[in-house]
């Protein structure tokens, strides 16, 4: 039983350019961490992930959340977590600050994120196993389907995840051989030619295959000529994705992505703002078979059914700590799974969640096993950080979905 609580707002200061962006030049990796304690002594820890400045604003809100929970079992609370997630997220009050967005719905991911932490360490599994094993009726349970009833009945999702035990013993061979990843680190925004240069050198040194470089520059040749940079060090053999992070309106956007085709992305990442589907869809038509990778900053299951309609994003970025937790991941997966695209998380918190979900979705729901972002520079402040070799993510054991932070 849920006996207490305590929310930690945590922020992490980084140097020497890391972590930049076209937007974002000098973020502070930040977390609104819940921690829930139980009756037999385990901790359940969750997280959502802010740049700094508004931090303590999710905290106070997953307080509200965190609060609710207490004297629940934890067994009992998530047989029935899609019921829990649509109250909470509906909650009449903070509903008018989002809907399903913003600070409450972080606050919401905080929370939730917990539950399935605490959850997974009272079973003594870590998460990706504890969802594997759970039937499929049991993962529909967790889930609020409310709002996708057009295009995802609780019918349809449970045929979804019985479609995916087919084969599913063969493709739990990925436990063994790990999920690939892919370095974001190469190329923030702020470093400059020749520590791109170097750093995708070291990157191939290291194993990877695929790496993302920082575009949305104020001059369009600089995005150019480091995007040349990268392709030249990579060679034709390694994928590299280009992220503008919603820098660029649609006529820039369209002026830019056609000049960058030439260094042959494998995705354009955020090309604008991430509310305008329609000029996602525009950009989509104009630059194909170039495709668009979108989702980083895309709060809901709702806006995700909007995106997949139009068909214009080849690769989805859901991110559990940025819609409401684990439970929204993998409606967002199942969503993504209906319309046969790729789901290929963004990466804030430095993948230790999502090394987990990714496990889940190509081993219960079939989805491609593509990569992972790899994100280094938390890792130190983790009990259990990701493990990286040869540039694979090594499969998690140890109970729980890996996100105690060191003190």
């Amino acid at each position: 039983m849920i006996q207490n609580f305590q929310i930690r707002d945590r922020r992490f200061q980084l140097n020497g350019g890391a972590g930049s962006d076209a937007i974002h030049r000098d973020p502070i990796y930040s977390y609104a961490v819940t921690e829930l304690a139980d009756d037999s002594g385990i901790t359940g820890t969750g997280f959502a992930f802010t740049l700094g400045e508004g931090n303590d604003l999710v905290c106070k809100a997953a307080a509200f959340y965190a609060e609710q929970l207490k004297g629940k079992d934890i067994e009992e609370l998530m047989a029935n977590f899609g019921h829990v997630f649509n109250q909470f997220s509906n909650q009449q009050q903070f509903r008018w600050l989002g809907p399903h967005k913003g600070v409450v719905h972080l606050a919401l991911a905080s929370v939730t994120n917990a539950c399935y932490d605490l959850w997974a360490k009272k079973r003594g599994l870590p998460l990706w196993k504890l969802l594997i094993d759970l039937s499929p009726e049991q993962i529909i349970n967790t889930l609020d389907l409310s709002y996708l009833e057009d295009v995802l009945t609780r019918e349809q999702a449970l045929q979804l995840m019985q479609d995916g035990l087919t084969g599913k013993q063969e493709r739990n061979d990925i436990v063994l051989k790990g999920y690939p990843g892919y370095d974001t680190s190469v190329g923030w925004f702020n470093y400059d030619d020749e520590m791109v240069r170097a750093n995708c050198k070291k990157a191939i040194a290291a194993g990877f295959t695929a790496m993302k470089l920082k575009v949305g520059s104020t001059d369009p040749k600089r995005d150019i000529r480091r995007a040349h940079i990268v392709r030249e060090e990579a060679g034709d053999h390694c994928k590299v994705m280009l992220d503008a992070n919603q820098q660029w309106t649609l006529p820039q956007a369209l002026s830019i992505c056609k000049e960058l085709q030439s260094m042959q992305p494998y995705w354009i990442e955020e090309p604008t703002h991430p509310d305008d589907v329609l000029a996602h869809k525009t950009l989509a038509d104009a630059i194909a078979p170039t495709k668009i990778a979108l989702g980083e900053h895309v709060p809901n299951r709702i806006i995700f059914k909007n995106y997949l309609q139009t068909g214009c994003a080849g690769f989805m970025q859901a991110d559990a700590v940025r819609l409401g937790g684990v439970s929204e991941f993998i409606t967002v997966s199942l969503l993504c799974k209906k319309y046969g695209v790729p789901v290929v998380p963004h990466v804030g918190d430095m993948g230790q969640l999502h090394q987990h979900l990714v496990l889940f979705n190509h081993i219960s729901m079939g989805h491609e096993a593509l990569f992972l972002e790899h994100i280094p520079h938390l890792q130190k402040h983790f009990i259990h950080p990701a493990q990286i070799v040869n540039g694979v993510y090594q499969t998690p054991e140890v109970p729980g979905s890996s996100c105690d932070l060191k003190n």
